[in-house]
């Protein structure tokens, strides 16, 4: 069965990683950084709609997409992409966006805001930009919020590797890196075995340490979003259609990335069926209880 046919099927791909295309994120949250970005890779940060957004989606036969919420306020001193907005959009499209919140680790009121998040404006999940936001997750000054989120019982996505953002600008723009390093994350999988945890993206340049997480850790996942499937590192796709296949999931990291295009690319992957619907859907809808 080829994949458009595959796409075809009652059951439909699931993108884990989809940003707001609007001036909320692209310009408000992003900011600077995030026209050093654009500008690094000869791409413009023209904003889009929602309903062209879904219309996008629905043409390359994805089904549903999560929607993350962003407040990296305190490092960026941008302003963030509220948890209430969010909750807003999946509202309006129901059927379609799993609402993420975004909270800022380094507010003090961060544990407060997760629970809001969760209990009064029923969002699925959190996301988290360690390198935007300026924070280690292993350290133990976030073990509040890490704890309650665990308590909670919804899952986090969390940011992998090295970023864009601030791309070839003087220091960066004071981003470091280092947070990206997926090493952070198994301190905290290790010390909260129910949170539910995806890491985004091939974690370049410590795609290693992320496989080897992710064959240790029954509770940590990873998506393939950021890289269309050509550039993604051979290994990575290796374990993805063996040790790994139940544990890797679909994603783009929209705008940056469209999902016709990345869905085309993956194709020319020839995978087995197997490994494709588990990509693509089935594991998605377990880690989402979908």
């Amino acid at each position: 069965m080829t994949l458009p046919d595959l796409l075809a099927d009652d059951a439909r791909a699931i993108d884990t990683h989809a940003h707001q295309p609007t001036s909320e994120f692209l310009h408000d949250a992003g900011g600077q950084m995030m026209r050093d970005a654009a500008d690094r890779f000869g791409t413009d940060l023209e904003t889009n709609g929602y309903d062209e957004m879904v219309a996008e989606y629905e043409e390359a036969g994805v089904g549903n997409a999560v929607l993350l919420g962003w407040d990296a306020e305190t490092n960026t001193g941008n302003p963030p992409v509220p948890n209430d907005y969010v909750a807003e959009v999946r509202d309006e499209y129901d059927d379609f966006f799993v609402g993420f919140a975004g909270v800022d680790p380094l507010k003090d009121d961060c544990a407060e805001e997760a629970r809001r998040a969760v209990e009064d404006l029923n969002l699925s999940g959190f996301k988290f930009q360690q390198i935007a936001q300026g924070f280690d997750p292993s350290d133990p000054a976030h073990e509040e919020l890490f704890s309650t989120i665990e308590d909670l019982g919804v899952p986090v996505v969390f940011h992998g590797g090295n970023s864009t953002l601030g791309a070839c600008s003087p220091g960066g723009r004071g981003l470091k890196i280092k947070y990206g390093n997926p090493m952070l994350i198994d301190d905290l999988a290790a010390e909260h075995p129910d949170l539910q945890i995806l890491i985004a993206h091939p974690a370049f340049p410590w795609e290693k340490e992320q496989l080897a997480i992710c064959q240790q850790k029954g509770n940590v996942y990873m998506d393939l979003s950021g890289w269309m499937p050509r550039y993604i590192d051979d290994q990575v796709i290796h374990y993805a259609k063996t040790l790994l296949s139940d544990k890797v999931m679909f994603g783009t990291d929209y705008p940056m990335i469209d999902p016709g295009p990345w869905l085309e690319q993956f194709a020319e992957l020839d995978l087995p069926e197997d490994v494709q619907r588990k990509i693509l859907w089935e594991n998605a809808e377990r880690f989402l209880g979908l």
